[in-house]
């Protein structure tokens, strides 16, 4: 989980210590190149750290924050590590650092597939391409497509229910302000933590375990990755029925159905037919559009949006 450090202690030619991570069977990096990556590497994440505020990542401000952007413990919290180990990684101390983790770190902090390349060879790590699939920004030309599609309510997930980009219709409906309000951007996080009478979906022993199975689809591909790790666990923790599903290993794909929502604002139910769409460029990504299955779900829909206007 990079919770732990490897630090070893050599003596240097000339009598002083020279501390260098080590891997078994890796070669280390020259003394000269390493002792100028390292202090690059701590302020690229320092950097980076600060530019990210905390209601990019869903949390709450909080009161008396100096920190411009993240603290240190919420980006190991985030990224699922120990928090005296990232510290010691941006200090630019010379600790080992798997793929897994540094993927979770570049997650973390928003980082573009340069910026996380970058982020590999400061830190001594080969970047294997293609391996960042969580994306946290969708770009003004995905916004403008599901904006386009109000007033029918459209969103675009992660393979993990991170909610990346909604559209009004979207936020009338699920009240995604409140969503945020809990801390964690995330529909499955909302739907397992919410009481029966506050959960907008209806047939939750229906609904629920089919969006666990696609979850669990998706998590074949991220087995051991600190952040899907520490958000099944802590997730688990906090939902005894998401953990009695997650145990039954269901897998499904995700697909076009109806269901049925509820809304605090309306009497009666919203039946609403979702197909999922995938992304070009937005790797495990996918819009995911609603329209009316019935007229009088369409009707209310249509309600949602005048209480909106007014």
């Amino acid at each position: 989980m990079g919770g732990v450090a490897t630090v070893t202690t050599h003596q240097a030619a000339d009598g002083t210590a020279d501390r260098t991570g080590e891997r078994t069977g890796e070669r280390t990096a020259p003394r000269t190149s390493r002792h100028r990556r390292r202090p690059e590497l701590a302020a690229f994440l320092r950097n980076r750290r600060a530019r990210v505020t905390p209601a990019d990542v869903g949390m709450a401000p909080g009161l008396r924050r100096r920190t411009p952007g993240l603290r240190r413990e919420e980006v190991a919290q985030l990224s699922g590590v120990g928090v005296t180990w990232y510290t010691w990684l941006e200090q630019g101390r010379p600790i080992n650092a798997s793929p897994q983790v540094l993927d979770a770190v570049a997650r973390t902090l928003r980082l573009d597939a340069s910026e996380r390349e970058h982020l590999y060879h400061l830190a001594e790590v080969a970047c294997v391409p293609g391996r960042h699939s969580d994306v946290f920004e969708v770009g003004a030309e995905i916004q403008g497509i599901i904006d386009a599609l109000d007033p029918h309510p459209a969103v675009v997930y992660n393979t993990r229910y991170d909610i990346l980009a909604t559209n009004p219709a979207y936020r009338d409906l699920f009240a995604v302000p409140e969503i945020v309000g809990t801390g964690i951007r995330n529909v499955l996080w909302t739907l397992f933590t919410a009481s029966e009478d506050a959960c907008p979906v209806v047939h939750r022993s229906q609904e629920l375990p089919i969006m666990v199975a696609t979850l669990r689809g998706a998590y074949g591909r991220h087995a051991g990755e600190p952040a899907w790790e520490s958000f099944v666990e802590r997730l688990s923790a906090a939902s005894p029925y998401f953990a009695e599903l997650w145990r039954s290993g269901n897998v499904a794909p995700p697909g076009p159905r109806v269901k049925t929502f509820r809304h605090w604002a309306l009497p009666g139910e919203i039946r609403m037919t979702s197909v999922s769409l995938s992304v070009n460029g937005l790797p495990e990504c996918r819009i995911v559009a609603y329209t009316p299955a019935d007229e009088e779900s369409g009707e209310r829909v249509a309600a949602l949006r005048r209480n909106r206007e007014r």
